[in-house]
């Protein structure tokens, strides 16, 4: 269920809404001095999680095109995932936006619901033997 290709995109989707939130918050979170400041925190904290994101991983999971650059164990994967889709939600908060923050928690934690086989994988997946 968890890679039909529906819930694939929403994923897909929810990941865009996280980096826009965490470049929203770095435009936000820098409250003076020069702009290039602002720029390097809107165009840097997402491009960290996603290098996040993108580097580390389970070999074959499902949702990803299968390869790991970084091979890790899948609940250290599934903490990596979930604290980007937390810092993204507060990041939506704290940027005074609590609906929205509402609306990608709600979807984020429907989406896990949905891809209880996913995750049950890479809590199973405990990387090299």
């Amino acid at each position: 269920m968890g890679s039909h290709p529906i819930n694939l995109a929403i994923r897909f989707l929810l990941e865009l809404a996280a980096l826009f939130a965490l470049g929203l918050w770095g435009w936000n979170a820098y409250d003076g001095g020069e702009s290039w400041q602002r720029i390097l925190l809107m165009l840097g904290v997402p491009i960290a999680a996603a290098l996040l994101w993108g580097l580390f991983a389970v070999p074959d999971d499902p949702s990803r095109s299968g390869k790991a650059p970084v091979a890790i164990p899948g609940l250290v994967r599934l903490v990596i995932e979930l604290a980007i889709f937390a810092f993204a939600v507060w990041a939506l908060y704290d940027t005074g936006h609590p609906v929205a923050a509402w609306i990608m928690g709600s979807i984020t934690g429907l989406h896990y619901i949905v891809s209880y086989d996913r995750i049950l994988l890479l809590l199973r997946h405990k990387g090299k033997q």
